[in-house]
């Protein structure tokens, strides 16, 4: 598969670590950037020739889609420290709302019928683009049932802009995933965790392309 669109995954925790690891597998080249260059010197040794380790802003420069694996709250202060750096750019928000409980869980840290997606759409720097997407499923999921076969596993994402499906559609495919978009950000709350096509969700599990149609009937 031959792309020019060049992707970044900025911050490596247990979600932006498998990401790039599966962009790897699927044979894309990936830039690879954290708070610490060390950390992502050390990710990209690991994982070989096609990722690149970065520091963030150069990261961003560099790549023409950007997925912020940052916790939801770390967003709004990268749109502020780059956000000349972001105009044009497609960025990819898996962010989900979440803290941990005084029980064990999670709970939502925004509005009951607010969004990560809807929120940050309202800072994005001026001419980039936001796309929900790879925030649906957990780390394990992501690790675990990439490039699965006969059939692969469903990502959703949804996004304003329907200039920008087919690449994002492209990424996720390269990341071991079919693809399904929900709608607008406005349907961001759906695939976000708690939401109905969440696999901390209603959902509650991983499903393919075939299962996704005889469960989901308004998409």
């Amino acid at each position: 598969m031959i792309t020019t669109s060049k992707v970044a995954v900025i911050g490596l925790g247990s979600i932006g670590k498998i990401v790039a690891q599966n962009f790897v597998k699927g044979n894309r080249p990936v830039i690879i950037a954290s708070r610490k260059l060390e950390d992502a010197t050390a990710l990209a040794q690991e994982l070989g020739s096609l990722a690149t380790a970065s520091e963030t802003g150069e990261a961003i420069k560099n790549a023409d889609i950007i997925v912020l694996s940052v916790w939801f709250n770390t967003i709004q202060e990268l749109f502020e420290q780059y956000g000349a750096e972001l105009n044009g750019k497609i960025i990819i928000d898996p962010s989900n709302p979440i803290a941990p409980d005084e029980n064990g869980g999670f709970k939502k840290i925004i509005g009951e019928k607010e969004s990560a997606g809807q929120l940050n759409a309202t800072i994005l720097p001026l001419g980039a683009t936001l796309v929900k997407a790879f925030g649906t499923l957990g780390a394990s999921s992501l690790a675990n049932v990439d490039f699965q076969t006969p059939e692969k596993s469903v990502l959703f994402y949804a996004s304003d802009n329907t200039t920008v499906d087919a690449e994002v559609e492209q990424l996720i495919q390269d990341n071991g995933f079919d693809a399904i978009k929900v709608g607008c950000l406005d349907q961001s709350i759906r695939i976000e965790v708690f939401g109905d096509l969440h696999e901390f969700g209603k959902l509650g599990k991983t499903v393919t392309l075939e299962e996704v149609k005889n469960l989901i009937t308004n998409i």
